[in-house]
């Protein structure tokens, strides 16, 4: 990067993405990666504390990205909550299919499975607020603290059915995942026959495909 080229958040989250796919690991220290794209070690430090919280707004921006893409659609704003959460998974699974070596040497690099990464929590915060903004909890109890335990479950069960779909993905190699694609919109319907109490056609649907799946895989 030229001296003169003002550096901004989005070119250094670009350069590091490049960096790491480049040299196939994260770069050894701060300064050094300062010093390959000819810029000072303090400009890093002002716009990110570490590489932990460089590679955690990756994730951030790519969930920002997908409400934007969506935010931009007349027809999102009309669609029921089902095809709203479907709207945002194939978009965001669009914008990491976009980027799939980075995240995949990202995630896969990470000990301790998906559930501990710390590199997902800002993701985490912002799609568990997507999901409370749509109200997919269902059944309504006459009871405030109950229901807001109920909400909180059903939220939370979301953001694990994200990290499932996520580690599907990951593992997907059919052509243009078209896998994940199928996972999705199963998952998404018998998640939404068990919010509603109607665990039937779906449930068993998905039930199905995961079986084939897991057959298929031996």
């Amino acid at each position: 990067m030229a001296k003169n080229t003002k550096l901004t958040k989005d070119k250094l989250i670009e350069l590091y993405m490049n960096s790491v796919l480049e040299h196939n690991e994260t770069p050894k220290s701060v300064y050094i990666f300062a010093k390959m794209n000819n810029f000072e070690e303090s400009e890093f430090y002002s716009f990110f504390g570490s590489f932990e919280a460089l590679e955690s707004s990756i994730f951030e921006a790519f969930f920002d990205n997908t409400i934007k893409t969506l935010e931009k659609s007349k027809d999102y704003k009309n669609y029921d909550d089902q095809n709203k959460i479907l709207s945002f998974y194939f978009t965001f699974f669009g914008n990491l299919t976009a980027n799939r070596s980075y995240v995949t040497q990202a995630l896969h690099s990470t000990k301790g499975g998906l559930n501990h990464l710390k590199k997902l929590k800002p993701l985490r915060k912002k799609f568990l607020e997507f999901v409370d903004e749509l109200e997919l909890t269902g059944i309504e109890i006459k009871n405030k603290r109950i229901d807001d335990i109920k909400d909180n479950l059903v939220n939370e069960s979301y953001w694990v059915q994200m990290l499932v779909t996520l580690k599907f993905w990951l593992d997907d190699d059919s052509a243009d995942f078209e896998k994940t694609d199928l996972f999705i919109e199963k998952s998404i319907a018998a998640s939404f026959e068990l919010a509603h109490t109607k665990p039937l056609k779906s449930v068993v649907d998905f039930g199905k495909f995961l079986f084939k799946e897991k057959i298929g895989s031996h």
